[in-house]
């Protein structure tokens, strides 16, 4: 029984942090939302010259991995559809492809992917760069630090994810319509019609909705870790590890939500 209260405190603690981090990445989100109005009125050669090099970073170095891991998922996942339902049922097969893969598979791992990659590089090139005082002499010389280092970045992840999250889909269909005609013989006809027939507003508002909501909640929350960091150089590593293991969270509770409210506006 003694124990029951330092686990309310503990909850509650947590609880707090979240609600904080929360907090600290709908303001990190609403002040690149103002900031992103006047680059897009006046340009900025500085702010796109870092959101280029973002872009390339997480979305084109990523489209290798995207491509292998897309190609194996819709060959596992036409594989066990046309076991199930048979080859004689290939536009089922195909609907089955897009429920699993668009629904759920492709914007879910695309973000792992981008957690994993640009993720903890985010958090710990901005943690480097305000242990090194970097921060800090872009500041002196006038230059807003969430105009110039956060506002690409955030921009860059959330259209790569969005980008890639497509990009998934479209290699993982190839790719089980590949392994179907080749291993059972699916026409195309049938394959390509199933696929169609899937297709419709609720799956374009869970494709395009996760994945720009998995990009801005990402990219917020490891330049939220990384702007944190301290003056040892020990807590980048700590500021990176925060910040994967806070952006899966986050990542997994929204994917929830989000396909629990699909579920209910388009049941």
């Amino acid at each position: 029984m003694r124990d029951r209260p330092d686990i309310f405190v503990r909850l509650g603690h947590w609880s707090l942090l979240r609600l904080a981090l929360l907090s600290d990445i709908c303001v990190m989100l609403g002040q690149a939302f103002v900031n992103l109005l006047p680059l897009l009125r006046h340009g900025n050669a500085a702010v796109r010259q870092v959101l280029f090099r973002q872009v390339y970073f997480t979305g084109l170095e990523a489209s290798g991995i995207i491509v292998t891991i897309a190609a194996l998922l819709g060959s596992i996942v036409i594989a066990q559809a046309i076991s199930l339902v048979g080859s004689n049922n290939a536009a089922l097969a195909g609907r089955i492809l897009v429920w699993v893969v668009l629904r759920e598979l492709a914007p879910l791992l695309t973000a792992l992917i981008v957690i994993a990659r640009s993720g903890t590089a985010v958090a710990a090139e901005l943690g480097s760069m305000k242990i090194n005082g970097e921060i800090e002499s872009i500041e002196m010389l006038g230059i807003p630090v969430d105009r110039y280092l956060l506002l690409p970045r955030i921009a860059g992840i959330s259209l790569s994810v969005v980008v890639l999250t497509v990009y998934f889909v479209i290699c993982a269909c190839v790719a089980g319509f590949v392994v179907a005609s080749i291993g059972w013989h699916v026409p195309y006809d049938e394959f390509a019609n199933g696929i169609l027939s899937a297709l419709g507003v609720k799956e374009a508002v869970a494709l395009f909705g996760k994945s720009l909501i998995f990009g801005l909640v990402i990219s917020a929350t490891c330049c939220c870790f990384g702007m944190n960091v301290g003056r040892s150089v020990t807590e980048i590593p700590q500021a990176a590890t925060k910040a994967v293991m806070n952006s899966l969270i986050l990542v997994f509770v929204i994917d929830g939500v989000i396909t629990s409210l699909t579920s209910l506006l388009f049941s």
